[in-house]
């Protein structure tokens, strides 16, 4: 009997008590594995922080290392540290490692309230979309959703680009650069949320009949996105007409008409977004006079684009 137990004993599986197998921590007694010790098994952030530096100054897998330790002050609400670490040593790290530097500088920008940073990287990420090389010359890209490896089209970058773009400027209050880039977005692959945002956009600027118009379309399902979920979407629209409702009940105060051109009749949206992308740009019609409404979204990414078409 003792030896049959034994057997089946022998049989199992070794459970995974160590440490570095339940939290996946690097082998070996670095100081990579020790940050890595210190922030998943010891819950220790400060000690971890301390050891990343110490893994960067060695060589010791820097590229991890920076955006871990980026990651872990940014829990402990070091976000200035964390800006300035990437800033200053991302040159020590590999040209495939900056685009995530970039995607965890932009959360630290957006928790720290830091708009205008924000919205000049989100710019470089377009200019480098439009070089062809945020996708290193490929189509598509893999990338992660909700745990969830997928596939990312050009295309769909471009518009999550635009659209975090877009709500940087609304938060900024700039409603006018806001609606713009929101519509573009959406002329590339619409998506319900920005949608729903861009109706937000509208209320913002007390363009009421505009918003519902949107908000319809989105009831109607024109613009829902791969994997969203309807009851979140409907409820998002519910709240966006009760606002409207209640800021134009009773009717008379507010502005609940179209947006007019000006001549006085109303203009259709697709030609008001293309006329208005134009004079963000300034590169379609080269000799087109500039508005003095001229809006600052895509001034750094001109020059590439007048090139491009150009070229063309």
């Amino acid at each position: 009997m003792d030896q049959l137990v034994a057997m089946a004993m022998a049989a199992q599986p070794a459970s995974p008590t160590s440490p570095h197998v339940a939290h996946k921590i690097p082998a070996g007694d670095g100081p990579y594995a020790r940050a890595k010790h210190f922030q998943l098994v010891e819950k220790d952030l400060d000690a971890s922080i301390a050891w990343f530096w110490k893994a960067i100054s060695t060589g010791d897998k820097v590229d991890s290392a920076l955006k871990d330790m980026s990651v872990v002050m940014k829990q402990r609400g070091y976000l200035t540290e964390a800006i300035d670490a990437i800033r200053s040593l991302r040159h020590l790290c590999p040209k495939q490692s900056q685009e995530s530097l970039d995607n965890i500088l932009l959360d630290l920008y957006k928790a720290s309230g830091r708009t205008k940073e924000e919205i000049e990287l989100l710019k470089q990420k377009l200019r480098k979309i439009y070089l062809g090389e945020a996708f290193h010359g490929k189509t598509t890209k893999r990338a992660r959703s909700h745990g969830r490896k997928i596939h990312v089209s050009v295309k769909q970058e471009t518009s999550r680009v635009l659209g975090n773009l877009a709500w940087a400027y609304m938060q900024q209050r700039n409603f006018m650069a806001a609606e713009v880039v929101y519509r573009k977005a959406q002329m590339i692959d619409p998506d319900a949320n920005k949608a729903c945002n861009l109706a937000l956009c509208l209320i913002e600027q007390t363009r009421f009949a505009d918003a519902e118009l949107v908000l319809a379309d989105v009831l109607a399902g024109r613009n829902q996105a791969r994997g969203q979920q309807d009851g979140k979407i409907v409820r998002k629209v519910e709240e966006l007409l009760a606002r409207i409702m209640a800021q134009t009940w009773p009717g008379g105060g507010a502005n609940n008409g179209r947006r007019r051109d000006d001549s006085g009749s109303e203009s259709d949206d697709d030609d008001w977004v293309e006329n208005q992308m134009l004079a963000l740009l300034d590169v379609a019609v080269p000799y087109r006079k500039k508005s003095s409404r001229r809006l600052p979204v895509f001034e750094e990414i001109s020059p590439v684009v007048y090139k491009e078409q150009m070229a063309c």
